[in-house]
């Protein structure tokens, strides 16, 4: 266990930022699936849109790589691009 002050604070810190990186990416991975889970292109575009802008928030914030974010993006784009009407 920690003794200084500054590494409790870290251990806290840290265990916060952890909980959050857990419940963000936990969240990509339930839209992914929502999208790869709709049979209509109109349901699909529409989870597309939110995931997109959530994985692209989760790259600025620094809690995913932006190359991870872009094959993502580029896999659900292929995959609503690959429905059909």
């Amino acid at each position: 266990m920690a003794h200084h002050k500054s590494a409790k604070k870290r251990i806290k810190v840290s265990e916060t930022r952890r909980l959050r990186n857990k419940a963000d990416l936990s969240r990509i991975n339930t839209l992914m699936k929502k999208v790869h889970g709709s049979e209509k292109k109109a349901d699909a575009e529409t989870l597309l849109k939110e995931a997109v802008s959530f994985i692209d928030k989760s790259v600025s914030k620094g809690r995913l790589h932006k190359n991870t974010a872009s094959r993502r993006k580029s896999q659900l784009t292929r995959y609503v691009n690959s429905l059909k009407d």
